[in-house]
């Protein structure tokens, strides 16, 4: 994974956030960015459904239907689950910008089940963010331990490295056109 090429695309694309919203230059946006991030990472974990024990279909949501057709040949299909993934990398990664930490270290991870690893990406964020209410700053190991329990959850639900790498630049693009359309 070009982790120098994944920063770059995302300072372009916060940077025209920035353009399209002054009112956020110059202040502290991780609260809302670590918010942005947990509420994407819940639904990711929907999309996944391992967790909904109650239910009969635990089955992970990979593919629907993107918009109604006519035609059997004339329907496109998406991945739910990997586009939710790859939501949650545009805030890790920006986040990575606004604490200034974007040099890390990628580590080879074996990934245990799917629920430990969503549960500790959610610890991974609130420790960050709790570290940097009470210190001011986060420390490049605390970053590069979400990054990398993000990238090993990505593994656990069955995404490799260029899968993922893909799928955020498609949706990088979509997100630099719902900037040009007043999303």
């Amino acid at each position: 994974m070009n982790l120098k090429k994944l920063f770059d695309m995302q300072r372009v694309l916060d940077q025209r956030i920035l353009e399209k919203h002054p009112e956020l230059k110059g202040q502290n946006n991780l609260d809302w960015k670590v918010l942005a991030l947990q509420v994407e990472l819940g639904e990711c974990a929907n999309e996944h459904r391992g967790f909904k024990k109650w239910s009969n279909n635990q089955e992970p949501r990979i593919r629907a239907l993107k918009a109604p057709a006519m035609m059997e040949e004339d329907k496109e299909y998406y991945n739910p689950l990997l586009e939710e993934y790859v939501d949650c990398l545009h805030f890790i990664l920006s986040i990575g910008i606004e604490l200034g930490i974007t040099d890390i270290e990628m580590w080879g991870l074996q990934a245990p089940d799917a629920t430990r690893c969503f549960l500790k990406c959610f610890e991974n964020i609130n420790s960050l963010y709790f570290v940097f209410c009470v210190d001011g700053q986060v420390t490049q190991d605390l970053y590069e331990r979400l990054f990398g329990n993000f990238i090993m959850l990505g593994k656990s639900i069955g995404f490799t490295e260029e899968q993922i790498e893909s799928a955020y630049f498609e949706k990088n693009a979509i997100n630099h056109q719902r900037q040009e359309q007043g999303y």
